[in-house]
């Protein structure tokens, strides 16, 4: 799988919340399942290439517990990439209501941005009670 395609892939399982983290969801198996069936798709439109949903949780999988180093690297290319992406995606709206999606979007990007950064922080913020509580 080259990293165009695990790009793509995570960056859609990112927006979609594949995992969960931001909500208890009623059905979590079909929920995951229909996410899944949008990676395939926009694989295939996009990347031109087909690949099976079992391939794909697979893959992740392996992105997630085996190659933490790869995984990294493309959570930092689409956190550099998202704002040039959507630039370029919505500039040509020219209706009310698509630019508001346009700001919804926008708003969501720079949501994710803020809880990337206060993870990062509350991490710092944990590492320093951990040393001060030593001494």
């Amino acid at each position: 799988m080259s990293f165009g395609e695990m790009v793509e892939m995570v960056d859609i399982l990112k927006r979609a919340d594949y995992d969960g983290k931001y909500g208890p969801y009623l059905n979590p198996n079909v929920r995951k399942a229909k996410i899944m069936t949008k990676v395939v798709k926009s694989l295939c439109w996009n990347v031109g290439v087909r690949r099976s949903k079992e391939q794909l949780r697979k893959r992740l999988s392996d992105l997630k517990l085996r190659e933490q180093d790869q995984y990294r690297r493309i959570k930092k290319v689409l956190l550099k990439s998202d704002v040039q992406v959507v630039e370029e995606q919505f500039t040509h709206f020219t209706s009310d209501s698509a630019r508001l999606i346009q700001d919804k979007m926008w708003c969501s990007l720079d949501l994710d941005l803020i809880k990337e950064k206060n993870k990062e922080i509350e991490q710092r913020l944990k590492n320093m009670i951990d040393v001060l509580g030593r001494i």
